[in-house]
């Protein structure tokens, strides 16, 4: 495990981390230190030498400061001192704090290090596209096809299913970083009619994949194809669904998903809200209780690091609601 102190000119690593922990959630062994303009280099090395007294582990640091060779990074360097286990990275962003966010319960100060400043570059993007380097072309490509002949096995001949995931938000910050660090997908799939016929979100979808993970947008129809498809037998797969009845329509037509992450469904007209995720009506309900019979578990967690929710619960609070707003 290792611990990571923020470092900046400033309060921009306090804001971060207040950036990071919206999508990661409220963060143990990471601190936040500044240096305010009133300050100088005894201050915020004073502060960073008191948050690492405050770790559970204060060997493995990790530094992330926001400009190299400036005061935060001098200090954050003297630290390292006689320390073998300890790396400064510079160059502060949002990206390179999911990174590390992510991986700090798994790697070294000095693999995470090395891993956060590629995340750091890959996060840098330019709108248009134009402007930027094209990626280079797929073998195989889940929105339009495969290159491989039909009917030729690869790998086991199934889609491996990482992650299946309820989220009216679909592709956003706590997938595009915490889900896929948790699931390591090689495609993220988002399964929907209605989003596959709007250019403009598509659009958006794919540009909102995360660095070396591929974003498609697929009908149901053309999902439930590739589900039952051995060509795509190497593909580690996380499917995102707007909507439950979404998710039968693709697990009745083939799909072989074991578990379905029930993770955020927004109020709308007729919904009645049953935690602070999620919204269910009538229909919804029925569709779960279907998705019941099919054997199919849930998994009721916005982020990994939450606590599984009992979703037995869950909908039986749906279903009162549902009842006693039909009483009146």
């Amino acid at each position: 495990m290792v611990s990571i102190v923020l470092a900046s000119h400033g309060k921009f690593s306090e804001g971060i981390l207040q950036s990071g922990e919206m999508i990661f959630g409220v963060q143990e062994n990471v601190k936040a230190v500044t240096l305010m303009p009133d300050e100088g280099p005894d201050n915020i090395r004073a502060k960073m030498e008191g948050a690492i007294a405050l770790f559970d582990n204060q060997d493995e640091v990790l530094f992330i400061v926001d400009l190299w060779g400036g005061t935060p990074f001098n200090q954050a360097s003297k630290l390292l001192d006689g320390k073998d286990n300890r790396a400064v990275v510079a160059g502060m962003n949002l990206p390179m704090l999911l990174e590390a966010l992510g991986g700090k319960d798994s790697m070294t100060a000095h693999e995470l290090a090395v891993s956060i400043s590629t995340g750091g570059k890959d996060g840098i993007k330019i709108m248009p596209e134009t402007l930027q380097a094209a990626p280079a072309a797929s073998a195989q490509d889940t929105s339009g096809g495969s290159s491989i002949a039909p009917g030729t096995v690869v790998g086991t001949g199934e889609i491996e299913y990482v992650l299946a995931r309820i989220d009216t938000r679909l592709l956003h910050g706590q997938i595009a970083t915490a889900w896929t660090k948790a699931t390591r997908p090689t495609r993220i799939i988002v399964v929907s009619d209605a989003v596959a016929g709007d250019k403009l979100r598509k659009q958006l979808i794919s540009q909102a994949a995360p660095p070396g993970v591929k974003a498609h947008v697929v009908p149901i129809k053309k999902m439930i194809e590739v589900a039952n498809d051995v060509r795509f037998g190497d593909t580690k797969a996380l499917l995102l669904f707007e909507t439950p009845q979404d998710a039968l329509r693709t697990i009745e037509g083939g799909a072989k998903i074991k578990e379905l992450n029930v993770g955020s469904m927004a109020h709308s007209k007729g919904k009645v809200v049953v935690n602070s995720a999620l919204a269910m009506d009538s229909d919804d309900v029925a569709t779960f209780e279907a998705l019941k019979k099919t054997g199919v578990a849930f998994d009721v967690r916005k982020v990994p690091a939450d606590s599984k929710a009992n979703f037995d619960n869950l909908l039986k609070k749906a279903k009162d609601e549902l009842s006693k707003r039909n009483a009146h």
